[in-house]
């Protein structure tokens, strides 16, 4: 039953990867409208470079902010 239940964990692993991949890039096409939205409220038209840039910083802060709790409770140390 071992090896069932290693394969398992490596099927729930690789769902958890897959989803959270899918997050990211949800939250970056969000995120990179509300960086183009906030510029046209404050009056600015950034180039797309800068758009995609900040959104990405946004993005990655989000991501990393989130997954930090959640490697505290498992008991990595970084």
């Amino acid at each position: 039953m071992s090896v069932l239940d290693s394969f398992g964990a490596l099927l729930s692993s690789v769902i958890a990867a897959v989803v959270m991949l899918a997050f990211a890039v949800l939250s970056f096409f969000i995120t990179v409208f509300i960086v183009q939205v906030g510029a046209g409220l404050a009056g600015y038209s950034p180039s797309g470079d800068f758009v995609v840039l900040s959104a990405a910083l946004l993005a990655t802060g989000a991501i990393v902010a989130g997954a930090t709790p959640l490697t505290g409770l498992s008991g990595i140390s970084g």
